[in-house]
């Protein structure tokens, strides 16, 4: 009884610090106070797990991914709302609402119209029973397993006043700041940008999985009533106070009007207030205010009568295109960027937009000096619609990126490549100073060299000073140097400061020279390799690469690598049935799925590069070349161990992490992957194990617990 008090208290005070930081934006306590009471629900619920509610704030952060969704049918027909394009229209929707109520003014709301994707919350007795989609009206998908991560949504409402049934309906968005930042974070991915924040908030809204549904900026806004037993209400005001009694975020700003001047009026006036909101509206939504009134007015087939929209036309301008210039990401993305003649849109005057990729550049046609028309993409981002065509100069030229770079990099002049798969083109060159701070963050972390102390605020001071531009300027740094590195004061998530400038200081500068110093001498090739950060080479990739060569200089001029380099992409390989085993000499060496065409062409390129050559030899100079700890060009090397030739993908909670159990099986000739397949020779299954378990099963892949393994290893 004492957990299940403890329990209770702490989803009730973690749901109030989620409303009083993500909906007031006045918190109370600070980040590391809210994730220890966090654990502490987490390890309390782990350990009771016959209290299991769904709707925990432990569940935020999203479940299991699902193989579909379920479809689910509406308590009451979810309309949409018909639009309005021009004040004619507003004042005959105005005269139909007096023909059916008579003359007597009619109070009416006006409020923005969200621009996001309408959703359906059902509470029972005050508890998130289920969330859905307006799909076609009459039926939409389950996405209440989504709907849950989104912290603007309550997922309990007070027992003592919440009503048996409660259909709330709302829209579900992305703010226009958090639209930005997954914008550019795609960019910097090399992913295709979303076009804008609708489309974000749908595509992520259709993800099976819930956890990366959990990492995307959604918010909610409540504005509508669907079914509801229990509740005493008779008017728009009495539901917007029940709203916000349960803690729902409000639709504003909103005005209250009972005359068509005072209407348009409104709508001018929203137009204006709009560009300040946080988030995307396109229309001003006016409903009745009196439900009374509202069951007098009714439906059509499709729409409510006592509702409509009036939709705004985007604010578009023209201006000049001067120039396209190039920037580097600091994931050596290269980004193009209009260069405008200034223009004044939506509020604010814009000289830049982002033109996002090459095949952006394709798609609308876009060259230097062309005339252009632009707009805001959720009125925070300026973006080009359109080429005005018929102001093109006759002699203008379709815009390459890689032949006008020259296919080389504007900060460091590497290679660039764009890899199968990915929109953009990327500088491949580990030294490129324009990514200094994730190349040493990427390389210091634990599965690269494991630097201890080298994080991303030390990473970021190191290059702003300039101590180290690139990974390999680490092992020239001195103590002095890094004891006297002044870090930026500490802060919360919230922007609050909790710390003064901080020194990094003798202690922490010797461990981190140790760590240095240990990489140098003892950290063998594939953990070199998955630190370097070559494309397409992930953790296995590195470690089939350290299999098939003793030390890191063998990779240069590599004739392994330069027939796997030579092999048709994967596509092609899976259009005409070739295998790499089928090659006479990648079959002699067994190269495994973990080493493909497109990482071989990468490594390839990169040592072949000057940039690469002037990686060498700066290893060189340092005294650096990682050998191998499990080189074994021979297959018959490893054909007597008992794992051999077989494929092991590990799962669920085991006595040791993966990683060891990992290590286990690769020291005894397996291969371990990271998803299911029908190549799949055994999954080693802990505690849990989730979809990977499931799949294993409908493959009819064996299932070992521990004791399995130890047993096909011959040991006690």
């Amino acid at each position: 009884m004492l957990f299940e008090n403890r329990i209770a208290q702490l989803r009730e005070d973690l749901e109030r610090h989620n409303r009083l930081y993500y909906q007031e934006a006045t918190p109370e306590i600070s980040d590391l106070e809210y994730d220890k009471l966090f654990r502490e629900l987490e390890d309390l619920e782990k350990a009771h797990p016959n209290l299991y509610d769904p709707n925990s704030p432990t569940q935020r952060v999203g479940g299991a991914p699902l193989d579909a969704f379920e479809q689910r049918e509406h308590l009451l027909p979810m309309l949409s709302i018909d639009d309005l394009f021009a004040k004619e229209e507003v004042a005959d929707f105005h005269k139909r609402l007096h023909k059916s109520l008579g003359e007597a003014p009619i109070p009416l709301t006006v409020e923005p119209k969200i621009d996001g994707v309408a959703c359906s919350l059902v509470y029972r007795n005050g508890s998130l029973d289920y969330a859905v989609t307006r799909g076609d009206g009459t039926r939409g998908d389950d996405i209440t397993a989504n709907v849950r991560t989104i912290r603007a949504v309550p997922l309990m409402l007070p027992k003592d006043k919440a009503p048996a049934l409660l259909e709330v309906r709302g829209e579900i968005f992305m703010p226009s700041q958090g639209f930005a930042k997954l914008n550019e974070q795609r960019d910097e991915e090399g992913l295709a940008t979303f076009a804008n924040p609708r489309n974000a908030t749908a595509g992520s809204l259709k993800s099976l999985d819930s956890k990366k549904v959990a990492e995307r900026p959604l918010s909610f806004i409540a504005h509508g009533l669907g079914a509801n037993e229990g509740a005493d209400l008779n008017s728009e005001e009495d539901f917007r106070a029940l709203l916000k009694e349960f803690d729902f975020p409000l639709n504003l700003p909103l005005w209250h009007v009972d005359s068509l001047d005072a209407l348009l009026d409104a709508i001018r006036e929203l137009d204006t207030a709009r560009h300040e909101l946080a988030y995307g509206t396109d229309g001003a939504v006016v409903k009745v205010v009196d439900f009374a009134q509202r069951e007098t007015l009714g439906f059509t087939s499709r729409a409510p009568r006592w509702a409509a929209a009036f939709k705004y036309p985007p604010e578009q301008k023209e201006t000049l295109l001067k120039e396209i210039t190039i920037q580097v990401g600091r994931t050596g993305v290269l980004t193009p960027v209009a260069e405008l003649a200034p223009v004044f849109v939506s509020g604010t005057t814009v000289s830049r937009a982002t033109l996002h990729n090459q095949e952006e550049i394709e798609r609308k046609d876009i060259r230097l000096g062309d005339t252009v028309v632009i707009e805001k993409a959720g009125e925070i981002i300026p973006s080009i619609v359109k080429v005005v065509s018929d102001k093109r100069k006759p002699d203008s030229t379709a815009y390459h990126l890689p032949t006008v770079l020259n296919r080389q990099c504007p900060s460091c002049h590497g290679p660039i490549e764009q890899q199968p798969g990915f929109v953009a083109w990327r500088c491949v060159n580990f030294a490129c100073p324009a990514q200094a701070v994730t190349r040493i963050t990427h390389f210091a972390q634990r599965k690269g060299l494991d630097l201890d102390g080298l994080g991303d605020s030390v990473s970021i001071k190191l290059v702003e000073t300039g101590l180290a531009s690139s990974p390999l300027e680490l092992f020239t740094l001195t103590v002095d140097d890094l004891a006297n590195l002044m870090l930026d004061p500490a802060k919360s998530s919230d922007g609050l400061t909790v710390s003064k400038e901080r020194r990094f200081g003798e202690k922490r500068a010797e461990t981190l020279l140790a760590s240095l110093k240990r990489a140098k001498e003892e950290m063998p090739l594939h953990r070199w390799l998955f630190a370097m950060g070559i494309s397409q080479v992930g953790e296995s990739g590195a470690r089939e690469l350290a299999r098939l060569h003793e030390k890191l200089t063998d990779l240069a001029g590599s004739e392994i690598i330069s027939d796997l380099a030579d092999l048709p992409d994967f596509e092609e390989l899976l259009k005409s049935k070739r295998k790499k085993e089928n090659h006479p000499r990648l079959k002699q060496f067994q190269i495994d799925d973990n080493l493909g065409p497109v990482a071989a062409q990468n490594i390839r390129s990169f040592f072949s590069s000057e940039a690469g050559q002037t990686v060498l030899q700066r290893l060189d100079e340092l005294g650096i070349n990682p050998k191998s700890d499990n080189f074994a060009p021979d297959p018959s090397t490893t054909e007597d161990l008992p794992l051999a030739g077989k494929t092991f993908v590990v799962t669920g909670s085991l006595s040791a992490p993966r990683p060891e159990f990992k290590k286990i099986i690769e020291s005894h000739g397996g291969k371990v992957s990271g998803s299911i397949s029908a190549k799949t020779d055994y999954l080693l299954a802990g505690e849990g194990g989730g979809s990977k378990r499931t799949k294993a099963e409908s493959l009819q892949v064996p299932i070992l617990n521990e004791e399995d393994l130890q047993e096909l290893l011959g040991e006690a």
